[in-house]
């Protein structure tokens, strides 16, 4: 509370205890059910074991099973407004669908991806991106095809990976606030950061 106390006093920023929740972050099951009690300015804070941060569920053991399950619901139904557009006589068009499936699904499927990218659960959520690429290129469920290559748009761990090396660029910036956060094993400049995104982006070309 001391260091939430001084962060406070540095950005004039005042807590409002009835809108701040106390969670746990461990791997011991033991202490699973256990709950902290925190008081700030004599009121007690009140705990919660699955907060939601910028719309990210986070969990005990930081796995995002739950965030990502409801992502996939979330995407699974933009995905049906995607094929009920391909259905109709002014979506046919692939160059539509394509715009429409970077609007609908790719940007909702990359919100807060630098957070989640790395947990094994992505699996839920890959699935349904891949149908709407099926969508995009129109081929068969059976087709054994390269969805991504055939429909111009780069494949969804790339996107997360790319988003993640420009939040990682943008921290470089000694004016950044997760500047003084980066762990003390970076070993990545500016330039290098800037030449795998750049090698991210050149694939996008190959695919059209």
């Amino acid at each position: 509370m001391a260091t939430e106390g001084e962060y406070l006093q540095i950005w004039k920023l005042k807590l409002s205890p009835k809108q701040t929740v106390l969670a746990v972050v461990c791997l011991n099951n033991k202490e699973a059910q256990r709950e902290l009690k925190v008081n700030h300015n004599n009121e007690t804070l009140p705990f919660c074991s699955e907060p939601k941060y910028a719309g990210v569920a986070l969990e005990r053991t930081l796995t995002y099973h739950r965030h990502l399950e409801s992502f996939r619901k979330r995407l699974t139904s933009r995905v049906a407004l995607l094929r009920w557009l391909g259905g109709s006589g002014c979506g046919s068009v692939s160059t539509t669908l394509r715009t429409a499936t970077l609007a609908l699904v790719q940007s909702t499927a990359e919100c807060c991806a630098p957070v989640w990218c790395r947990s094994a659960h992505t699996c839920l959520v890959d699935p349904v991106i891949e149908g709407a690429l099926r969508t995009v290129t129109g081929c068969l469920r059976p087709t054994p095809a390269d969805f991504p290559i055939l429909a111009g748009i780069q494949p969804a761990d790339l996107r997360r990976k790319g988003a993640t090396l420009s939040l990682a660029r943008r921290a470089t910036d000694p004016g950044h606030l997760l500047h003084s956060k980066r762990t003390t094993g970076w070993e990545c400049t500016a330039s290098q950061i800037e030449t795998l995104i750049c090698n991210r982006r050149t694939p996008s070309t190959q695919f059209i």
